[in-house]
């Protein structure tokens, strides 16, 4: 009689995967906050943080001071809250579509936002710059790109593999129409080019803010779903048999998924690659759970383009790039390769 033990499943998020994510976390805000154009010194911008948790006395100029409180602190903020949004979307997707593939610009919802983020900026100048307009072009946008990608593939076939071809249809249509609506306001154009790109551009914390305010609500949603998403996993007949609506569950997913990618995309441009790469690094090291994948891609999400922004700020200083290039040249190869592992295995 064999005498191996079983395997135990990674389907539990332990203390430790969050220890570790948080630290990780902390860390990326840290060097985030140290380096920069502006030349600060590690050792000042130390001793000004401890100065702020123990009201001492700041080793800063205010100039200096105003760069890091008003540029560098709220900045990193802002990229812990869009990659937060884009991995957690990305995870949720994932696990509604069952495909590893999915990500919210395969699926639509990334491109939808990003038609009507262009189409306020081209067509509406002058409300171009109110955030909570572009906020709400977003959101409509998004959820209407992943509606029609679930439409359309539910329409064609059941398959979770014929929804993710919906979605890239969806996509390429969407697209199109955003290039359209561009080539329609050739004097917006170069604004429009610069948003695609992707940058965290920020002038204080309502940046923060108008991506936190709509992502806490969809991430809590999330994260409550996860269990449902593992359920969901079975098959629906199963699912159902366990009292899970897997309809309502699905919708509701999708919703909260596509209000987390419209608030990344309506205040940081179209950053690819943080929804698929994320949650598969999440998925080789802390298992195959979803209650492991979302809440830790919420973490790893943010050190990630927190990551990304201090390398498109550094790598050409003083030039810098959009951020959406940097993780391109990251999340290309890997999808790649994770192609390539699909197709072997």
């Amino acid at each position: 009689m064999s005498t191996r033990r079983a395997t135990p499943s990674r389907t539990t998020l332990r203390p430790t995967h969050l220890l570790v994510a948080s630290v990780v976390l902390l860390v990326s805000l840290l060097a985030s906050v140290l380096f920069g154009a502006a030349e600060l010194g590690v050792g000042r911008v130390l001793a000004e943080i401890t100065a702020q948790l123990t009201g001492g006395l700041s080793p800063l100029s205010e100039r200096e001071a105003a760069i890091l409180w008003e540029l560098r602190v709220p900045r990193a903020a802002l990229g812990v809250a869009v990659g937060a949004a884009l991995a957690v979307s990305g995870a949720a997707f994932q696990g509604v579509f069952r495909n590893p593939l999915a990500d919210p610009y395969l699926l639509g919802a990334a491109a939808g936002a990003g038609l009507g983020v262009t189409t306020v900026i081209a067509l509406a100048p002058g409300w171009g710059s109110e955030q909570a307009l572009v906020q709400l072009a977003a959101l409509v946008g998004s959820l209407g790109g992943v509606a029609l990608t679930w439409t359309i593939g539910r329409s064609a076939g059941s398959d979770t593999a014929t929804l993710v071809l919906a979605g890239v249809a969806v996509t390429s249509f969407l697209t199109a129409g955003q290039t359209f609506v561009q080539q329609m306001r050739l004097e917006s154009l170069q604004q429009i080019y610069m948003w695609i790109l992707g940058r965290l551009a920020v002038t204080g914390w309502a940046e923060v803010l108008s991506v936190l305010v709509p992502l806490v609500p969809a991430a809590t949603v999330l994260c409550l779903c996860a269990r449902l998403l593992d359920l969901l996993g079975t098959g629906d007949d199963e699912a159902t048999a366990l009292g899970v609506r897997p309809r309502v569950v699905r919708s509701l997913v999708l919703v909260s998924a596509s209000v987390a990618t419209a608030a990344a995309v309506s205040a940081a441009g179209l950053i690819g690659f943080v929804g698929l790469v994320v949650p598969h690094l999440v998925r080789l090291a802390a298992g195959g759970s979803y209650r492991i994948i979302v809440p830790l891609s919420l973490l790893y999400g943010g050190a990630f383009l927190v990551a990304a922004d201090m390398l498109a700020r550094t790598v050409l200083a003083p030039a810098e790039l959009p951020i959406g290039v940097i993780t391109a040249f990251a999340g290309a190869p890997f999808f790649a390769v994770l192609l390539r592992t699909r197709s072997t295995s």
